[in-house]
């Protein structure tokens, strides 16, 4: 299950991770975030242990959303050392994400 990570979070949970660290930027009202949730869920659970999976609600939560420049959702980072190292904008492949904690690992 994908963490969700909120502003109170977000700093500890992937701005400190030691391990590469994959936020889904979200919102319930947005059909193709929903496309893109069960994907998260899915690389979540494959890669429990060795990355940091997370989803951030930007109803709830504007300001790493803000700050990351996340305009349009879905919009999925990656992080590595608290650096974003990858960014995904709209639905894309499954492959598209875990291409991108891969080449961290």
């Amino acid at each position: 299950m994908a963490l969700e990570i909120t502003d109170a979070t977000f700093e500890e949970t992937v701005l400190k991770s030691d391990k590469p660290v994959l936020v889904d930027f979200w919102a319930a009202w947005c059909g193709p975030c929903r496309m893109v949730g069960p994907i998260i869920e899915q690389i979540s659970e494959e890669y429990d242990g060795k990355a940091v999976v997370g989803k951030v609600d930007v109803d709830a939560n504007q300001e790493f959303a803000a700050k990351y420049g996340v305009r349009n959702i879905p919009t999925v980072l990656v992080f590595q050392n608290g650096e974003v190292v990858g960014r995904q904008v709209g639905v894309a492949p499954k492959n598209a994400y875990t291409d991108a904690i891969d080449g961290l690992l």
